[in-house]
């Protein structure tokens, strides 16, 4: 991998603001000296957290909750945007008690992921929860949330399912599931 220059800002213009989303210009100049314009979406807030909570060595915990922007419900797992103050892990757990009722006394960020970093500055952390323990607190979401263990083994099934489509869930699910195997083997 080779060590590029990281393009010259000349200038930044916030473009209009949302209640979730903000757009950013950004005049570039590159090293090779070609300067372009580039527009990215700014999220308001630290970032997200997304929780592979593990019931068991074999069994991860999933949500059904409404997805508005297919207006269908959909399989996922936790998830939710980090609070001011709140570091990864407490926002972590505070999204599991509050969308499955668990806490977990042995929680671990595996990654970060991005949605799509050439226009996005959103970052998801993916922690990794177990020795879970029955905890609820209140939540912002409209209803009560159906939880679905589902083998983390059966991967393709789960995302055969046409009620299981985000992206961040299937990464992080075999993220961790691949962690796990490491753990288990040893290596």
């Amino acid at each position: 991998m080779t060590d590029k220059q990281l393009p010259i800002i000349h200038d930044r213009r916030d473009l209009g603001d949302r209640k979730m989303l903000q757009v950013e210009q950004l005049d570039l100049e590159f090293s090779n000296g070609e300067r372009r314009l580039y527009y990215r979406m700014k999220t308001h807030g630290l970032g997200a957290v997304i929780i592979v909570p593990m019931l068991d060595d074999d069994t991860v915990l999933l949500a059904r909750e409404y997805a508005c922007g297919l207006h269908h419900y959909e399989v996922g797992l936790p998830k939710g945007r980090l609070e001011k103050g709140e570091s990864i892990i407490e926002a972590a757990q505070r999204e599991m008690k509050e969308e499955i009722g668990y806490g977990a006394a042995n929680l671990v960020e595996l990654t970060r992921l991005s949605l799509a970093p050439g226009y996005m500055t959103h970052v998801t952390h993916i922690v990794l929860a177990r020795e879970l323990f029955p905890e609820k607190l209140e939540g912002d979401e409209p209803e009560e949330l159906e939880v679905v263990p589902w083998p983390i083994a059966d991967l393709a099934g789960l995302t055969a399912r046409e009620d299981c489509t985000e992206g961040r869930t299937i990464a992080a699910l075999y993220i961790a599931r691949d962690f796990l195997q490491r753990e288990t083997s040893g290596d």
